[in-house]
């Protein structure tokens, strides 16, 4: 008995040849009277189809991104009066990465002060990114075990994999381009 180990759509490394290809179809070989196949072969679109000792899905690094924190630094350049346009005057947003409130992301305060409610917004974002990477991993997840589901699903979770796929990437692979827009 076999189960399929791949799905279709997925990136697999086919080591005979030695590159990266998509699976098209996942083939499976039944016998009469056996309710599950008994083999599983795949079709990458390279000339013939591979088993599963063949290929290898992609190894995927674990984010650990802790528990990000968004706190306000004291503005040391400009008074709560002289920047009194900003969401909280005096401040500025810190997006902490470590439990000892140190490490993190930060803004030039000349960059803040050009755009105070843009700044804000990114550092939202950037603290609640780990939570939006693990929905969108559900929604891949979700995506790939309903291949049948409806067109507009199967094209969110595509998206959504690939998004995961690039965050996932090593800083020097290219094979996962991501250019997010605006």
């Amino acid at each position: 008995m076999a189960k399929a180990a791949y799905h279709k759509h997925q990136r697999v490394y086919v080591k005979p040849v030695g590159t990266w290809a998509l699976i098209e179809r996942v083939k499976p070989q039944w016998v009469k009277d056996v309710e599950q196949p008994v083999k599983i072969y795949y079709d990458c679109g390279l000339g013939r189809d591979f088993v599963e000792a063949e290929l290898s899905g992609e190894a995927v690094e674990e984010i650990d991104a802790g528990r990000w924190r968004l706190l306000r630094a004291r503005n040391k350049w400009q008074s709560a009066e002289e920047c009194a346009h900003h969401p909280q005057p005096g401040t500025y947003p810190v997006i902490v990465t470590d439990e000892r409130d140190w490490g993190g992301w930060r803004v030039p305060g000349a960059e803040y002060d050009r755009d105070p409610a843009r700044i804000e917004g990114q550092a939202r974002l950037i603290v609640h990114s780990s939570r939006l990477l693990a929905i969108a991993e559900a929604i891949a997840r979700l995506g790939a075990e309903n291949p049948d589901a409806d067109a507009d699903v199967v094209a969110l979770a595509r998206k959504a994999a690939e998004t995961v796929r690039s965050v996932r990437a090593a800083p020097d692979d290219d094979a996962a381009p991501f250019h997010a827009a605006g």
